[in-house]
């Protein structure tokens, strides 16, 4: 396992396009994982696998060639050319991912209407979006090497993912469904008697 930790930087600037895109998907996936497990109920692998295709084929590719992007157009670590990339990945980049990730988990789901979900809970998304990411970006564009930004991402998202999912599953976009749900597990959990 160590021996893994150590070839993982490596990897990261010999193969960065595989290496960020494998190790972001694979963290937006354990998000939507551990989603399931907090709403209690049994692993549904398939939803999972929906998630981790949505974020193979969209959104760890995505995230690759738009922050490469917005460093080829704004290089440089200082504080103004940050707040300008920090802008420019809420205004264009967080519109974009939200939007694939509804409209693509309802075409895997093959729901009737692949837009209604992304209709119904895009704005409520994207507004708890900028009390998180903004903040995740701010850190990312002036502390991070460029090589592994993606996989940072895909940390940080591993967060915004077990959210994305629960509000894709049972919740309407807000922090405060998920926070409600959350406090209603903890209600119960402690309700319930222990066991001798």
């Amino acid at each position: 396992m160590a021996g893994w930790w150590r070839a993982l930087p490596r990897a990261a600037r010999r193969y960065p396009w595989p290496t960020n895109v494998l190790l972001y998907a694979s963290l937006f996936s354990a998000g939507d994982a551990l989603q399931q497990r907090l709403r209690g109920g049994r692993a549904d692998w398939s939803q999972t696998r929906r998630v981790a295709t949505v974020a193979v084929a969209f959104h760890a590719n995505f995230n690759y060639v738009w922050l490469r992007l917005l460093e080829r157009a704004l290089p440089g670590r200082s504080p103004r050319v940050v707040l300008t990339k920090v802008l420019c990945d809420q205004a264009i980049g967080g519109p974009i991912a939200v939007s694939a990730f509804y409209v693509g988990m309802s075409i895997l789901q093959g729901k009737d209407d692949i837009f209604l979900d992304l209709k119904q809970k895009f704005w409520n998304t994207y507004k708890s979006g900028l009390m998180y990411w903004p903040f995740v970006q701010l850190t990312n564009f002036s502390l991070v090497p460029i090589h592994w930004r993606t996989a940072y991402t895909g940390l940080c998202g591993f967060l915004w993912a077990t959210f994305l999912c629960y509000s894709q599953q049972s919740g309407d976009g807000t922090l405060k469904s998920a926070f409600t749900f959350l406090h209603k597990e903890e209600a119960s959990t402690a309700e319930r008697p222990l066991e001798k």
